[in-house]
């Protein structure tokens, strides 16, 4: 079947935990021989070993669209991110990247190379986002970089716990604390209390998206850390979330943009499930343009229209806020530039999902489709990877901490749920037979999401139910998790909108039926316990109907 991998071909790079690295990687087993002997892990020994090995700079938007980085084909003509376009120049670009579906899971993901179903311990807890876990049943995997020789920081936006891990995952931090400090949850862009290597938290003025950025400059360029010491600095912008606010400087930006209205803003949309299907978020406004007919505005936000209630005024202010980002992003290469260490340097760009503005008449991240989740992801090591390169492979956020793990030479600590993205960076058009696999399961984690609800009321907020992707080939699977609704299958190279659903054509029935088994043991492989309570889907159609 075109595009289609069978359960068979899964790859043997997927959850191996010792790929190969050569030299480094020799290095990096005598050295972790040695903390098995009782060698103090933080020792000389262990700088020494990892002395050669590349810093890693990771930086993370959150709530940022593919369609914000003008690099990409699908982003507005008028948009204008050279910054972060540099990294393209520089490395590979990823056309499809499904990094998580919202803000907490995703950079759980991150801390543990887990999708949201694996993480376990972690849960809500109190008012909206209070958070908390068990560092013992949920060990973030910065702690290990930090035993093999990394000087390990985080900058910027914490959402996973009121426990930020410093010193025992960090050595150094700078983070806006959101779930421990309730009441500052909204202030995405001004007046953050920001917490200091475990401290007080203390009142911040400015943007925060400049805030972030001089103190990542401050530590690339020497402070905070060792100077001899490699280190994995991951940086966590607060934009573009809601309520979508660029800086003063950018508000005159882009001041005569054109925003196309998607195909499908409107219902009833023809076989997606009810969430989808009846979605109406949008309206037609005074001569027609679509204006957000509902207040969708966050918990912890109030949305602030700059320029009216349109979605042409609504994606205008939402693309200003980029600016800040890339001009970010800017500073941070010219800091590496200056200190010499750029060569010596893996630059990771992405998000911890996107943002849909009208396109399936949402105005939200969280459901399966590319204009809800699908990220911007760059990759910039010109001593080490392709430059220049675009990578049409579909990849998902697990993939990105055993890609870390590579490139340091560590061995991986655990079983994590995705593949080293190494051979793509080496050659983005090589061979590569691993899905993208993604579940959302709303606000449970980890145990908690081994049986599911049979009331999708109780699903998730936002009227998005659990669900569960795998994108192979030129193909995406989508599974509702809610009794007798629709599966979905839709060619992202011929319909890459969405619009069409091609499960529900009898032609792709069978096509349709190893989908449904190649998901089942995706899930299987990565201990989804869901897989044994995984509701009934509503029946496939049968017989061939006219003009299908």
């Amino acid at each position: 079947m075109n595009g289609f991998l069978s359960a068979a071909s899964c790859s043997s790079r997927r959850f191996r935990a010792a790929p190969r690295w050569g030299r480094r990687a020799f290095t990096a087993l005598l050295l972790l021989g040695a903390m098995y002997s009782g060698i103090n892990s933080r020792s000389a020994t262990a700088a020494e070993a990892a002395a050669d090995r590349p810093n890693i700079l990771f930086i993370y938007a959150d709530d940022q669209s593919y369609k914000t980085v003008s690099c990409y084909p699908e982003s507005y003509d008028w948009v204008r991110t050279p910054n972060i376009d540099s990294l393209a120049r520089s490395g590979v670009r990823f056309t499809r990247a499904y990094i998580g579906t919202w803000c907490m899971p995703s950079r759980a993901t991150m801390l543990t190379g887990h999708l949201q179903f694996g993480v376990n311990s972690m849960r809500m807890e109190g008012k909206y986002p209070g958070s908390q876990y068990d560092p013992a049943a949920c060990p973030f995997w910065p702690a290990v970089f930090r035993k093999n020789g990394y000087v390990t920081a985080h900058i910027g936006k914490w959402h996973t716990g009121t426990d930020t891990g410093y010193n025992r995952d960090w050595d150094y931090q700078k983070v806006w604390n959101r779930p421990r400090h309730i009441e500052n949850a909204g202030n995405y862009y001004y007046d953050q209390l920001i917490e200091t290597n475990g401290g007080k938290a203390e009142m911040a003025e400015g943007y925060s998206t400049d805030n972030y950025t001089d103190w990542a400059v401050d530590f690339i360029k020497g402070a905070h850390r060792p100077e001899k010491k490699p280190w994995f600095l991951w940086v966590c912008y607060g934009a573009v979330h809601g309520p979508f606010l660029p800086d003063v400087r950018h508000r005159d930006a882009y001041p005569d943009p054109h925003v196309p209205t998607p195909a499908d803003i409107y219902p009833p949309r023809a076989g997606k499930p009810t969430y989808s299907r009846d979605r109406q978020e949008w309206i037609p406004g005074p001569g027609g343009e679509p204006v957000l007919g509902r207040n969708s505005q966050q918990a912890t936000v109030t949305e602030k229209m700059l320029h009216g209630n349109t979605l042409t005024g609504w994606v205008r202010q939402y693309n200003q806020g980029v600016l800040a980002i890339d001009e970010g992003v800017g500073r941070l290469l010219q800091a590496l530039d200056d200190s010499g260490q750029r060569d010596n340097t893996l630059i990771v760009y992405t998000a911890d999902q996107g943002f849909a503005w009208g396109e399936h008449g949402f105005r939200l991240k969280l459901a399966p489709y590319d204009a809800t989740i699908r990220s911007p992801m760059l990759v910039s090591y010109p001593q080490q990877f392709a430059q220049g390169a675009v990578c049409d492979y579909p990849i998902d956020g697990p993939s990105l901490p055993p890609t870390f793990f590579a490139a340091a030479g560590i061995e991986l600590p655990w079983k994590m749920h995705g593949s080293d993205l190494t051979p793509l960076l080496k050659k983005p058009d090589g061979p590569w037979s691993e899905p993208a696999v993604m579940a959302y399961t709303g606000q449970s984690y980890g145990k908690e999401t081994d049986k599911v609800p049979s009331d999708p009321a109780k699903l998730s907020p936002n009227s998005v139910p659990w669900w569960a992707m795998l994108v192979a080939g030129r193909y995406k699977y989508i599974r509702t998790l809610v009794e007798n609704e629709p599966e979905e299958l839709y060619d992202l190279q011929a319909d890459p909108d969405e619009l069409v659903n091609l499960a529900r054509r009898p032609k792709h029935r069978e096509q349709v039926l190893q989908f449904r088994k190649r998901l089942v043991a995706e899930l299987t492989q990565r201990d989804a316990g869901m897989v044994n309570s995984l509701p009934e889907v509503a029946p496939l159609p049968e017989k061939q109907a006219s003009g299908q």
